[in-house]
């Protein structure tokens, strides 16, 4: 099997890459990613003699058209996915998330090709807390952000060239990913990484926001078995009851690394913060038998600090632009 993994250098992207190459050692495996900030060669170094990396975007037909030809499967990780950069300039996110999509749904037409698309919770927009329900592959679409809203009109491309030319694709819509190799603008790891440089965390609002998160290594076996098994023209909803808000994600990291747990600051809140967000994932165990590892969050949070304390070349080098940034937006 050949697997074209676009954005595989970045955070999930790249966790697939090791776990296909670690356990799938069959499958040929070719990353295309264009090594913006968030996409890291460093990323793929423990696999890079068993991965061909190539340097560009999905959006660059012509190149898009070459690699897709090569490859069996397209899996698509390539995304503009950062909610505040959104906020600040949208203009990135609908050329890589709705141009790029439409290069990759083209090319996979023409070649006869097959594609897995991976999307986000956040294209239903969000919950209230004391809401009993979560969402669910007919939950009607409404994000709320200049990124979801256009990873949202990617997944209706990938419906659209499914019911109207017939391509063989699948989609999937996650929660929260944690893990290793994830950038440090993002929660979890901004963070554990504050903690680890003697730096109080910080948490927007009240930190009463609900994430549903989920161990990266979890949410890549999903996609294999999608891969294996799902069903052409489906959705799949992937979680892993891992419902918590954002103050209790904080207060863990912090017990975790031998802090106190009233040891950070408040932050002024993101405009349109969505308040909660919660996965039904019933489908996708039901249909294919998936359920997570990391099932308890406490025990998938200390595997994440242990891979940070342990891999700080890794994510020094980004610190001080990304802390500079929330610095000028007061957060």
């Amino acid at each position: 099997m050949r697997l074209l993994v676009t954005g595989g250098a970045g955070f999930i992207g790249a966790n697939f890459v090791h776990q296909t190459v670690t356990h799938r050692p069959d499958h040929q495996v070719t990353v295309l990613d264009s090594l913006t900030y968030a996409g890291n060669r460093a990323s793929l170094e423990p696999v890079a003699s068993s991965v061909e990396l190539v340097e560009g975007s999905i959006a660059d037909g012509p190149l898009v058209d070459r690699l897709v030809a090569e490859h069996d499967i397209v899996v698509n990780f390539a995304a503009e996915s950062h909610n505040d950069n959104s906020l600040r300039d949208p203009e990135p996110f609908l050329q890589t998330n709705i141009i790029g999509t439409y290069r990759l749904l083209e090319a996979v037409r023409a070649h006869g090709k097959r594609l897995h698309h991976v999307s986000t919770d956040e294209v239903f927009g969000d919950l209230e807390l004391d809401d009993p329900k979560r969402f669910t592959e007919d939950t009607p679409y409404r994000p709320s952000s200049p990124y979801s809203s256009t990873k949202a009109g990617a997944d209706l491309l990938v419906r659209a060239w499914v019911r109207s030319f017939g391509i063989e694709a699948t989609i999937s819509n996650c929660s929260n990913n944690y893990g290793p190799y994830q950038h440090v603008e993002k929660f979890i790891p901004r963070q554990v990484t504050n903690i680890l440089s003697g730096v109080k965390p910080k948490v927007y609002g009240a930190g009463a926001n609900v994430r549903d998160w989920i161990h990266v290594d979890d949410h890549n076996r999903a996609l294999h078995a999608i891969l294996d098994g799902g069903r052409l023209g489906e959705t799949y909803l992937i979680g892993a009851d891992g419902e918590a808000d954002n103050l209790t994600v904080v207060r863990t990291l912090l017990r975790v690394l031998g802090k106190a747990e009233d040891w950070f600051d408040f932050v002024g809140d993101r405009p349109g913060h969505d308040l909660r967000y919660a996965i039904d994932a019933g489908k996708l165990r039901t249909e294919l038998g998936w359920t997570p590892q990391y099932a308890d969050l406490e025990t998938g949070l200390a595997a994440t600090v242990a891979w940070y304390r342990d891999n700080e070349a890794w994510w020094a080098p980004a610190k001080a632009a990304t802390e500079a940034g929330y610095s000028a937006l007061g957060r």
